[in-house]
């Protein structure tokens, strides 16, 4: 990782890429794993397909925002786990929506409708 990257010259992230990354912030899992927690987490609203997992995992692994984990992988399966940047760059999305929903809240979006 160069010095002095910024995390907000990688947003906004796609919801898919999000999703993987919120699937590493606890821990390091291989794609099969990331895959059923996308799922689960999102009460099946996002699945993804392994080719779109895998063209996630391969641009995050490009752009250093996560790595491969030795201790985690196998012969058949590569664990995966956030860099310390990538969770920078996960942090600042999250922070970003927040904001999103701190508006939503103040222009009243949330107040039940009468239908």
């Amino acid at each position: 990782m160069a010095p002095g990257r910024d995390p907000a010259g990688y947003l906004p992230l796609t919801p898919a890429l999000f999703h993987v990354l919120l699937s590493l912030a606890d821990g390091q899992k291989h794609g099969y794993a990331i895959l059923k927690e996308v799922t689960e987490r999102t009460g099946g609203k996002v699945e993804l397909s392994t080719g779109t997992l895998y063209g996630i995992i391969k641009r995050l692994l490009a752009d250093g925002l996560i790595k491969e984990s030795v201790l985690g992988s196998t012969d058949r399966r590569r664990a995966y786990r956030l860099t310390p940047f990538g969770r920078k760059v996960a942090l600042a999305e999250a922070e970003r929506h927040r904001e999103l929903v701190m508006v939503a809240e103040i222009k009243k979006l949330f107040v039940p409708s009468e239908g």
